[in-house]
């Protein structure tokens, strides 16, 4: 069985994403960088050839910068944790999991997160906050995530230890940083000049995009 690709996202909507933005951004700015983000996101997904399904794991519904060929499944769960066991167990067989925080990862780098689970049971992709921007599973399990605090500084560190704990043998990918704030949008979108995010921070008021 070929792995699959999940995209874990909310729908781009003004109020309800990238929240940090704001300030600087206004509500509909930050809707407008979270959707170029996902945009950039699932363009590198549909570059990958080594995968099996694509799924887009929604909290919202979708748009139209939903690509063809992908499926949709609603988001589950209380909580990021639960909602992270839930898409893996929506996949039911090996799956990389990504969010739509790195608007600069490429297929080339999916590709080699797939390739290493391939060789392990775990991959786990830091960002250098503390959390972490790729997590994939050779097999469901909703223990991966029992007692991970997500969100926090420590959330990469708690969740390599959870699986070391249970045995999992663990690949870790190269770190990416995820686009919290200002500042790391500005440096995501020096990272990856020619994509979506870049072009809209751009589009922005200057203000906004020089540091």
């Amino acid at each position: 069985m070929r792995p699959a690709l999940l995209v874990i996202a909310k729908a781009p909507v003004a109020g309800r994403v990238k929240t940090r933005l704001c300030p600087p951004c206004t509500p509909g700015q930050a809707a407008r960088l979270a959707r170029a983000a996902l945009e950039d996101t699932l363009a590198a997904a549909d570059g990958v050839r080594s995968c099996g399904r694509r799924v887009l794991v929604l909290d919202g519904a979708p748009g139209p910068w939903l690509p063809p060929g992908w499926e949709v499944v609603a988001q589950r769960g209380d909580g990021l944790a639960a909602r992270l066991a839930a898409a893996f167990a929506c996949a039911g067989g090996p799956a990389l999991l990504v969010g739509m925080d790195t608007p600069q990862v490429t297929a080339a780098r999916l590709d080699a997160g797939l390739a290493a689970l391939a060789r392990t049971d775990a991959v786990l992709g830091p960002a250098p906050d503390g959390g972490y921007w790729a997590i994939g599973l050779r097999a469901p399990a909703a223990a991966v995530f029992d007692g991970v605090p997500m969100s926090v500084a420590g959330t990469g560190a708690a969740q390599r230890r959870r699986l070391d704990a249970l045995g999992l043998r663990t690949a870790l990918l190269a770190p990416l940083r995820d686009v919290d704030t200002i500042t790391d949008a500005r440096a995501v979108a020096a990272a990856a000049p020619e994509g979506r995010f870049a072009a809209e921070l751009a589009a922005l008021a200057p203000g906004l995009v020089a540091a």
